[in-house]
């Protein structure tokens, strides 16, 4: 009996010890989210002092809070030194009591290595991943690749750069724009003109420090023998229309200092500094046949393979459409769908439209066998349908199938519009990815609406708010803006001056007002103003189809 007695005092002791670490590890995560959330640095080292004298367990999110604290604590001057001293102890000792880090940990002591100017260490930590088996992502290369450039040590952040490609991580404007920063400032001009590529495709509108980096660069006046001189224009403005326009990417163009100015771009697309007209940009060839490849290739997993690649065969022999036209899209627009009302007086407007702006050249409207069938059952609208195929206006898609595989796949492939109002955002759509879909859509997707039953036609814009680079080697950059009006937008208009352009030069001067901008509306000679121009890479002809390119250069 006395011993069944002491057991059970024993184990009440044990229970209420128990409670009490339990009640001491409750207070001491609560206090500890009290000071991340307060950001107070003091308070978090005091408890984690008390925690490791009362010997309570501290857990990887423990130690993760107070990596963060520290982290973030480096930025204020005085407290810097502390967090730098506790962030290193407090790692280690998680380490040493076999707590793994995860990546949210290894990210919080590269932060504080790169605060001390400790590159190196910071990179190691991100390679050290491996053994972990942890997945870096962007933020925790970005210390490293950060400090080796604040250092102006190029060479070790370009390893970084190359360790991220390795590892999969895309880079995003901040990395890029201070990639270029350390190349511009160490010299090292070809990978400059890299990184202005890397912008172009990876961002629309650069951010004001971005645009500061990219101007110190053109102001530079070492820049001025950065270039070649005596360039093929023929094989540059081939390069530019094979890559879908706005680049060309063959290198610096010329020499000679160049000049910067903030300018704004008309809606016609002409920069009212140089006054060169900006193309919209396409995505270029390769990126083309890959995107209907995928297109095709999905629509035969989920068509009846063998419809679909009738449809491929008909489309190869029938090449020569300006555009594509969403039947379905066209014709229940603002109908009643409960009734089933389908406008044929809709698309016919539609049809019309293109027909005549597009040099009397008929559209290609897909719809669908049901569709069809039940048009030509009525009579009132029988003979307008029989008209559209007798002139090869129709693709009836069979039965079972999705129209939005066949427009799309067509649109792509002839390179040419695609007449919706669609947005192109079902699950069909995601399965094709986001990268090159958003600019291919921008360039080809044509919008409408009707007034008084007439189509009105919405067309691409004339230019891509993207970085753009001329066969002469002109650079038009636009910078981010807190304006809604397209037309109060400022670009970085950068130019080199040669004989030809001195009087151009002298009229940009004038119309120059105080903040850097051209005046759209300064009286000069001005190209842009003319009827007769023509734009690749713009809407001006209805087709949205590329000049016909020549082939590939060896």
């Amino acid at each position: 009996m006395d011993t069944e007695n002491h057991s059970n005092i024993s184990n009440a002791r044990k229970k209420k010890k128990k409670k009490c670490n339990q009640n001491s590890e409750n207070k001491f995560q609560f206090d500890l989210n009290s000071c991340s959330k307060n950001k107070d640095l003091r308070g978090a080292i005091s408890l984690y002092g008390i925690a490791i004298s009362q010997n309570l367990r501290i857990s990887q999110h423990h130690f993760n809070s107070l990596l963060y604290l520290c982290s973030n604590s480096v930025k204020d001057p005085s407290l810097k030194d502390l967090a730098l001293d506790y962030g290193f102890r407090v790692f280690d000792r998680m380490l040493s009591i076999g707590i793994n880090p995860n990546e949210a940990s290894i990210t919080a002591v590269a932060r504080l290595a790169a605060a001390k100017g400790d590159g190196d260490c910071a990179f190691e930590l991100v390679k050290s991943m491996g053994k972990y088996n942890l997945t870096p992502r962007l933020r925790t290369y970005d210390p490293a690749l950060f400090c080796f450039c604040e250092n102006l040590d190029a060479g070790k952040a370009y390893e970084v750069e190359e360790h991220m490609g390795v590892a999969g991580i895309s880079l995003e404007e901040a990395e890029i724009s201070s990639l270029l920063k350390v190349s511009a400032d160490t010299g090292k001009e070809e990978r400059v003109y890299g990184y202005l590529h890397k912008l172009r495709s990876s961002v629309r509108c650069v951010s004001e420090s971005t645009a500061k980096n990219i101007e110190d660069w053109f102001r530079n006046t070492k820049t001025s023998e950065v270039g070649a001189l005596n360039l093929d224009a023929d094989r540059l403005k081939e390069l530019i229309l094979r890559n879908g326009g706005g680049w060309h990417g063959r290198g610096w163009i010329g020499k000679g200092n160049w000049v910067v100015h903030g300018s704004n771009v008309n809606t016609d697309g002409c920069c009212c500094s140089c006054f060169q007209k900006l193309v919209c940009v396409d995505i270029d060839d390769d990126e083309t046949d890959k995107f209907a490849q995928s297109v095709a290739g999905l629509a035969m997993e989920r068509e009846v393979k063998a419809n679909f690649s009738q449809f491929q065969a008909w489309l190869d022999k029938h090449n020569d459409y300006k555009a594509i036209v969403d039947g379905a899209n066209i014709g229940l627009y603002q109908q009643n769908f409960a009734d089933g009302g389908f406008s044929t007086s809709q698309l016919d407007s539609v049809v019309n439209e293109l027909y005549h702006r597009n040099g009397k050249k008929w559209p290609l409207v897909v719809l669908h066998s049901k569709r069809i069938r039940g048009l030509l059952e009525n009579p009132s609208c029988s003979k307008l349908v029989e008209e559209w195929i007798d002139k090869g206006v129709l693709y009836t898609t069979p039965s079972g199938s999705n129209d939005d595989w066949y427009w799309l796949y067509a649109a792509v492939k002839l390179k040419c519009l695609l007449v919706t109002n669609d947005e192109m955002r079902d699950h069909i759509f995601e399965l094709l990815g986001s990268n090159f879909f958003t600019k291919w859509k921008e360039r080809h997707q044509v919008r409408y609406t009707f007034v008084k039953g007439n189509a009105k036609l919405q067309m691409p814009p004339p230019y891509s708010l993207v970085i753009q680079e001329s066969e002469k080697g002109t650079w038009h950059v636009p910078v981010v803006g807190h304006s809604n009006e397209e037309s109060n937008r400022t670009w970085l208009c950068i130019t080199r001056l040669s004989a030809s352009d001195a009087s151009n030069n002298d009229l940009t001067n004038e119309g120059n007002s105080e903040n850097g901008h051209l005046s759209c509306n300064s009286k000069s000679t001005n190209p842009c103003q003319s009827e007769n121009v023509t734009n690749n890479g713009g809407h001006h002809c209805l087709t949205g189809k590329r000049k016909e390119r020549s082939p590939s250069p060896s």
